[in-house]
């Protein structure tokens, strides 16, 4: 049965737009190579202000932690994470697995 992580990062106030660049130049390009695990990337707006927030669908807990693992021995993520984790306040990770009824990505 399929899971998802939903994870969500609060910046510090005002660190946002050195997160979109961070992301632009050295995130996206790195996570772009893993494709077919993440459902979307999202950025607060009302509500959610300085929040970051991003869902991956994984076959089980094995492929999760294979996947994280393959992730953070990636020398262009390790890149990246080095310019992005400043950035960052709190970070929450939620394991979902999908509701027996409606749509699913």
């Amino acid at each position: 049965m399929a899971i998802y992580e939903l994870r969500t990062y609060t910046l510090y106030t005002g660190k946002m737009a050195e997160a979109v660049e961070a992301y632009s130049t050295l995130g996206w390009p790195a996570l772009s190579k893993y494709e077919g695990k993440l459902i979307g990337y999202f950025t607060g707006d009302v509500g959610a202000m300085n929040k970051i927030v991003h869902l991956w669908k994984f076959e089980d807990d094995a492929d999760r932690r294979a996947f994280w693992n393959t992730l953070f021995a990636d020398e262009d993520f390790k890149k990246f994470a080095a310019k992005f984790r400043p950035l960052v306040l709190t970070q929450e990770n939620q394991l979902m697995m999908a509701a027996p009824w409606g749509p699913h990505p």
